[in-house]
């Protein structure tokens, strides 16, 4: 059976300050317009674990997270927390930004528990 890709994020021109940033290692908001350097820290707003997979390319991920992280800014964020265990995820958790280098062109911001 063939190897199923995950699917990258698509960079579009309404986006691409934002995914450039990312591969700096650099998180930006979009402000009234403006891209501005966020500060990186926010708390996970809520999350859900994935224990079943619905799509082929993620089944070797399961269990998995996915979560909102309001930024210290105040916009949310869709990630993925890492650097603890599922369990140890609670709303109101603490955490700071990290990178994901995927591939030369993509970079994936996630957050990690503050300590």
């Amino acid at each position: 059976m063939p190897e199923i890709k995950k699917q990258l994020p698509q960079v579009t021109e309404s986006n691409k300050a934002f995914w450039e940033a990312a591969r700096r290692h650099e998180l930006v908001i979009n402000k009234n317009g403006e891209w501005e350097k966020a500060s990186g820290w926010g708390e996970v707003f809520t999350f859900c674990v994935y224990r079943q997979s619905f799509h082929l390319a993620r089944a070797n991920d399961i269990p998995y997270n996915v979560a909102y992280v309001k930024l210290e800014e105040g916009p949310l964020l869709m990630t993925n927390i890492v650097g603890c265990e599922n369990k140890g995820i609670y709303i109101g958790m603490p955490v700071e930004v990290v990178f994901e280098d995927l591939t030369p062109e993509v970079t994936l911001p996630k957050f990690k528990p503050v300590k």
